[in-house]
């Protein structure tokens, strides 16, 4: 069973939080796979993880730019992941049925948008009706805050 973190962005936008999120992951020497519900918002995420400053450097590829093998971070908006990746991050509420290729799941959505709210409470009811291991974390002024 997967490890699946839900996390309630109050403050900052997912191409502001994915940076450090990413960092760590690359830290545990683990690939990731970021899915979006749109080609734009492949290429927004793109353009936003170039940019980053913290960590300086996040190497990552689209379907645009190939090499899928070879990268870390894969950014796509459908099933694929050509990296083999063990860690998924899911964005504007895209869901996954089949969660046994990954060990850790990053459920980021906008707590400002009250149907994207409900969504992950159907994702957690799921994923907890699942006997996957959910967790909840809250962003606050600073920093963020684990919640039951």
């Amino acid at each position: 069973m997967a490890q699946i973190g839900f996390y309630h962005l109050t403050r900052s936008r997912a191409v502001e939080v994915l940076p450090a999120l990413l960092g760590r992951t690359l830290d545990a020497r683990r690939r990731a796979v970021i899915r979006c519900a749109s080609a734009e918002r492949v290429q927004e995420l793109d353009d936003g993880l170039w940019r980053a400053t913290d960590p300086l450097w996040l190497p990552h590829g689209t379907q645009a730019l190939g090499h899928g093998p070879w990268q870390p971070i894969w950014l796509t908006d459908g099933a694929d992941v050509p990296n083999g990746a063990t860690f998924l991050f899911l964005l504007d509420g895209v869901e996954v049925t089949d969660l046994s290729p990954f060990e850790r799941v990053f459920d980021l959505f906008d707590g400002h948008d009250e149907t994207a709210v409900a969504a992950a409470r159907c994702r957690w009811v799921a994923g907890r009706d699942g006997g996957h291991d959910l967790s909840y974390w809250q962003q606050q002024p600073r920093g963020w805050t684990r919640r039951k």
